[in-house]
């Protein structure tokens, strides 16, 4: 539960910046990509300070970094309630991103992921699905407090609350997570899933996927940030685009909440599955899906359908970004778990900074999300057709392994 807590304040600044992207688009006087510009710094930022804050809590432990990450998102808020530019907004969230958020979102994966060793992937999925809890919760309060005192007054109030809520849950994580061990037999034989018995095929870990590791690593990089541009469009435009619609602000804060709440659900299930077939087979699954969820934005913008497909695309993807975990958990070494989550991650969140801006800009050259959608199902294309490649590796390679080997004569 204090995992939970942290992740679901610490990411409050990821969605929260989507509900206040039309009143500041109108304070300041910009177009809709340069209002999505401070979204795009905080997530790139947020997946470089991954990997900075994943490398200091192997070192230090989480409570430390936790601690500077609560006085960062307080600071954040702050600094961007009081900004007087675009640029400031921006720069604002990118502090939140580089120390704050992101000293809640890779390193406690990984750190999850060593405490367990059956049921890995429900314990990812509960800790992965604060992020979605953050978004279900925050929006609907943020654009209430938008309406109530304005979004300045709103993001200094939410900077308090979340910074001081941080740094009292960062005093219960002095605890470090024991080291796994694992022995010469198992650390040969590959996983069929977490929580079920090892299989039978050996699996050599310094050739994952039969790859070098860092061509590996590059290939799921490249398929985190094609998912991610993928997922951002709807995420980060939900609002805007609702609002384009004649449907209001308010009610494209619904969507995404729903949307988010939706995604609560799919990862905990995506969690299930995951421990039944494996974190490759579940990535397959849930890009599929995801797909499909972008595809029905298309021909249907009423207000009802809307709410349907928001809650549709909740349920496709909300799994795909913890299914990296668990990949990196089963076909690397457990002892460079924490780096390869946190390289991951950030070409995730670099996907989600990608995707809100291109979007943005699509839209400024278009005049509609049309074509927005149609870049995301693109990038979604991408995405599978790498993660069904490593698909396919994985069955080639258990497929020569289990042919039986005669010796001559």
């Amino acid at each position: 539960m204090t995992t939970l807590g942290l992740v679901v304040l610490g990411n409050s600044s990821m969605y929260v910046v989507s509900v206040v992207l039309p009143a500041v688009q109108a304070e300041f006087g910009v177009g809709r990509a340069d209002a999505s510009l401070p979204y795009t710094l905080m997530m790139v930022c947020l997946g470089l300070g991954g990997i900075w804050t994943g490398r200091m809590a192997d070192r230090h432990g989480l409570m430390p970094v936790l601690c500077v990450g609560a006085v960062a998102v307080c600071g954040g808020f702050v600094w961007a309630g009081l900004s007087g530019s675009i640029w400031g907004f921006g720069l604002a969230h990118g502090l939140m991103g580089l120390i704050g958020s992101s000293a809640t979102f890779a390193p406690l994966m990984a750190d999850t992921a060593l405490w367990w060793n059956k049921r890995r992937g429900i314990a990812v999925a509960i800790c992965a699905s604060g992020n979605y809890i953050a978004g279900a919760l925050w929006p609907p309060i943020v654009q209430h407090g938008i309406e109530l005192i304005g979004w300045r007054h709103t993001y200094v109030l939410l900077g308090i609350v979340c910074g001081v809520g941080m740094l009292l849950l960062a005093l219960r994580m002095r605890q470090r997570a024991p080291m796994v061990q694992m022995d010469a037999a198992s650390a040969a034989m590959a996983p069929a899933a977490s929580g079920a018995a090892p299989s039978p095929l050996p699996l050599d870990r310094s050739r994952p996927f039969g790859l070098r590791p860092l061509h590996a690593q590059l290939l799921l990089c490249v398929a985190g940030v094609a998912c991610c541009v993928a997922m951002a469009m709807p995420q980060v435009h939900i609002v805007a685009y609702c609002t384009d619609l004649g449907f209001g602000a308010a009610r494209g804060a619904e969507m995404l909440s729903l949307m988010l709440a939706c995604g609560i659900v799919s990862r905990l299930v995506s969690g299930v599955i995951c421990d039944r077939i494996g974190g490759v087979r579940t990535l397959l699954l849930g890009s599929a899906l995801q797909g499909v969820g972008l595809a029905l934005f298309l021909p249907f913008d009423g207000l009802v359908p809307l709410y349907v497909i928001s809650a549709m695309f909740g349920l496709f993807q909300g799994g795909i970004v913890p299914a990296y975990a668990i990949i990196i958990r089963e076909y690397f070494a457990p002892q460079e778990a924490g780096a390869r989550v946190g390289a991951v991650i950030m070409a995730t969140l670099i996907g989600m900074a990608l995707g809100g801006w291109m979007s943005g800009w699509i839209f400024d050259l278009t005049g509609s999300y049309r074509a927005a959608f149609l870049n995301g199902m693109a990038w979604n294309l991408l995405n599978l057709s790498i993660v069904g490649w490593l698909f396919w590796r994985v069955r080639q390679q258990r497929a020569v392994t289990a042919r039986p080997q005669h010796s001559p004569g």
